[in-house]
């Protein structure tokens, strides 16, 4: 199929991964595509969406932001509704974008690991824009799929948590073989799954094989007792094994 290949992208571990898997599996990546939600999203993430043009910058492929009007803004919809309602903006873009780029959209790489909900919609999408979905994560077992990404060499850090059994020391965190062995103890105690698939938390991948250059972070935590989040007061590209010197 000709044509160029679209990454849907955060920032976060599972949308990294999808694009990580993409560019090994040879796949004409020209464009990565961050929606930046300002309320409340039933599609994507939403924490530090800013800090994907970094991410952007190291992995060398450009960046298009699109950013919609609050989601939450409109009176109280169905969730169903309200998954459609989320995905215009996006699909909008894509059409634009699939008549600018020479050949078209050949392909999108979306994160869903097990989100029918998300993924049933992003297909739907796919097929309307007669693009492939290429989603290597949809299915696989958790724990395989962390230890795959560390294996590789990803760097994730932990910027949210919202779940019953995640305190603050968890904001900030490196999400490596400790985290995952503590995690799997809160999956059986609380049901957190290891992923935070179902929003326990969020990441940031802030370096990998695929970044010529690492994310750093200056940043306060804030928690309300139950639920927190970073708060990213500085962030910036350093040299490799250089983390104090920063890349202008």
């Amino acid at each position: 199929m000709t044509g160029s290949w679209v990454s849907l992208f955060s920032g976060g571990k599972d949308s990294s991964w999808a694009l990580y898997r993409a560019i090994e599996d040879g796949l004409d990546v020209e464009r990565l595509v961050t929606v930046h939600p300002t309320g409340d999203s039933y599609m994507y993430h939403t924490p530090a969406t800013s800090l994907s043009s970094l991410a952007a910058a190291s992995i060398d492929i450009t960046l298009l932001d699109v950013e919609p009007d609050d989601f939450g803004a409109e009176a109280p919809v169905d969730s169903g509704q309200q998954g459609d309602t989320e995905l215009e903006p996006l699909e909008a873009a894509l059409t634009e974008l699939d008549a600018k780029l020479d050949g078209g959209i050949a392909g999108i790489t979306a994160g869903a690991v097990k989100s029918e909900y998300q993924t049933s919609r992003i297909q739907a999408m796919c097929d309307r824009l007669d693009a492939e979905l290429f989603a290597p994560l949809w299915q696989e077992e958790p724990r395989a799929l962390a230890d795959q990404m560390l294996t590789a060499g990803f760097e994730i850090t932990i910027i949210q948590v919202a779940a019953y059994g995640l305190d603050e020391s968890w904001l900030g965190r490196t999400l490596d073989t400790d985290a995952l062995e503590n995690l799997e103890a809160l999956n059986e105690e609380y049901g957190v799954h290891i992923l935070g698939e179902g929003g326990e938390f969020e990441t940031l991948v802030t370096d990998g094989p695929h970044m010529d250059r690492p994310i750093r972070l200056d940043y306060e935590t804030e928690w309300d007792g139950t639920r927190g989040s970073i708060q990213v007061e500085d962030a910036w590209l350093a040299e490799r094994n250089e983390d104090d010197q920063r890349v202008d």
